[in-house]
């Protein structure tokens, strides 16, 4: 029997290395000032014009988000990472799985039930992964440090 309590630093690698490889697409994008990921759905350039900022400003920040996410999922299988208040690290968590579960979910919607993004069903695939991987990272880490009555 598998307990709950077991921890894992597996998915928080994995974790890790999505966010890595993300920040690696949008970083490619962001030297051809283009919007989008690759593998992705096409942004139009009608689309890109009207985005809020420059496309390649948009993508050096994606860029940098993605870096700060590998850095946040290895802090919670690392001694560095668990010197962090429990609280603070488990609101971070909980704030990145918002905003990772909204575009994975968004992936997962389109590419299974279609609603016009241009996400395919692998593409929904791979976001019902992603969230797995970020629960299971996140149920690893408060295990981990959980306070032991006694």
């Amino acid at each position: 029997m598998v307990t709950s309590d077991r921890r894992r630093r597996w998915p928080a690698y994995a974790v890790a290395v999505l966010f890595l490889g993300y920040a690696v697409g949008k970083a490619a994008f962001a030297l051809q000032a283009r919007l989008g990921f690759p593998g992705g759905p096409p942004v139009s350039a009608a689309e890109t014009g009207s985005y809020f900022l420059e496309a390649a400003t948009a993508q050096w920040l994606a860029t940098a988000s993605g870096v700060l996410g590998a850095c946040v999922a290895l802090a919670t299988v690392t001694a560095l990472g668990h010197r962090v208040p429990r609280t603070l690290m488990l609101l971070v968590l909980v704030g990145m799985l918002l905003a990772v579960g909204g575009g994975a979910g968004i992936m997962i919607v389109d590419g299974f039930v279609g609603i016009g993004v241009g996400w395919q069903w692998y593409h929904g695939v791979l976001g019902i992964l992603v969230i797995g991987l970020f629960l299971e990272m996140t149920r690893s880490y408060a295990a981990a440090t959980r306070r032991v009555a006694g």
